[in-house]
C-alpha cells in the first residue's frame, strides 16, 4: 500500500500526492467510505493503490491530528490570519474568533498585518504589540511590494499552513508573492456593489518544498466557532486561561461574577480591555446559540 497526501478535491475525484515519488495521482475512494459516511478532506494522509489505468483507489485515512469542518481541512499545523490595516479596516473581533478557533483545534497561529503602507506606524504597532504581548507571532507586510514576505516564507517551513482572511485583505496577493507566480486569482472590485469579490472557490494545497505546503481557502464572510462551548471559551484565549484558577466560583463565566480572576487581571493591566470585550461578545454569541439549539 502506498502513502499519499490529499492536495485537492474536485467533485468525487481526489488529487493525491504520492509521498514516495511526489507524483500526483487522481484517486477515488473505496465504496465503503460512502456507505460508512466517511469524509475525506484536503490535508488527509491516506493509503492508496494504483489501478491498471494509472488512477488510484484510496483504501484508508490515517489518524488525523485535527479536522476543521468548514472549510474542510485535516492535519493543518499552522494558520496565518491575514488582517488588512485599511480597505477593509482591521476586524479584531473576527481575528479573536479565529485565534480561539485555532487554539481549540491545536493549531499554531500567526497574525499577518497587511497593507501597512496605508496607515501610520502607530496604528500598526498598537495592534501588533497587543498580540505579541499575548505570545502570538505578528508579521507586518505590504504584499504588493513584497515587504515582510520573506518572514512569512520562513514561517512556512515544515508546516501545512492555511491562510485565512476576508476578501480584500490581500491574502491571495501574499500567497502569489511567496510563490513568485500567480497561483491564485487576485480579488477585484465588483462594479455593481463596490465590494471585494471572493475569487478563491476551493481549497488546494500548494507544495513549497519537502514537508511544506500552504492552503488557500475561500475567504470567510463569517467565521463560526460553534464547536466551542461558551463555558470553555476562556481556555482558548491564551492570556486568560492562566487566571481561571483565581476565580472564586467554579463555572465562572468571567462576565457577571464577583472575585473573578480574569476581571482582576484586566484591572491590573495584564489582559487588554479590547480582548476582554471580544471575549464577552463571543461568549454571548455562543450562549445565545446554545439556548436556541433545541
Amino acid at each position: 500500500m502506498l502513502k499519499g497526501l490529499v492536495i485537492s478535491i474536485i467533485s468525487n475525484t481526489y488529487e493525491v500526492e504520492n509521498l514516495v515519488d511526489n507524483s500526483i495521482v487522481k484517486c477515488v475512494p473505496r465504496g465503503r467510505f460512502k456507505n460508512e459516511d466517511i469524509t475525506i478532506a484536503v490535508g488527509d494522509k491516506v493509503e492508496f493503490e494504483y489501478q491498471e489505468d494509472g488512477t488510484g483507489v484510496i483504501n484508508e485515512i490515517s489518524t488525523r491530528t485535527n479536522f476543521i469542518k468548514r472549510p474542510k481541512m485535516a492535519n493543518i499545523t499552522q494558520m496565518i490570519f491575514v488582517i488588512s490595516m485599511k480597505m477593509p479596516k482591521p476586524d479584531l473581533l473576527l481575528l479573536d474568533k479565529q485565534l480561539a478557533f485555532a487554539e481549540f483545534n491545536g493549531v499554531n497561529s500567526i497574525i499577518c498585518l497587511n497593507k501597512i503602507d496605508l496607515v501610520h506606524e502607530k496604528e500598526i504597532e498598537e495592534i501588533a504589540d497587543m498580540y505579541r504581548a499575548i505570545g502570538y507571532k505578528v508579521i507586518e507586510t505590504n504584499a504588493k511590494n513584497g515587504e515582510g514576505v520573506e518572514e512569512v516564507e520562513k514561517s512556512l517551513k515544515n508546516n501545512i499552513t492555511a491562510f485565512s482572511g476576508n476578501s480584500g485583505v490581500g491574502k491571495s496577493t501574499l500567497i502569489n508573492n511567496v510563490f513568485k507566480t500567480e497561483l491564485t486569482l487576485e480579488g477585484d472590485i465588483s462594479n455593481k456593489n463596490k465590494r471585494g469579490k471572493n475569487t478563491t472557490t476551493s481549497i488546494k494545497l500548494y507544495k513549497i518544498d519537502e514537508n511544506s505546503y500552504i492552503a488557500d481557502t475561500p475567504g470567510f464572510s463569517t467565521f463560526e466557532i460553534n464547536e466551542i462551548e461558551s463555558i470553555d471559551l476562556a481556555h482558548y484565549f491564551l492570556e486568560m486561561k492562566k487566571y481561571i484558577e483565581n476565580c472564586e466560583f467554579v463555572g465562572c463565566t468571567h462576565i457577571k461574577e464577583q472575585n473573578c480572576g480574569i476581571k482582576e487581571a484586566i484591572e491590573k493591566g495584564k489582559i487588554s480591555s479590547s480582548r476582554y470585550e471580544s471575549y464577552c461578545k463571543i461568549y454571548n454569541e455562543l450562549k445565545e446559540k446554545e439556548q436556541h439549539k433545541w
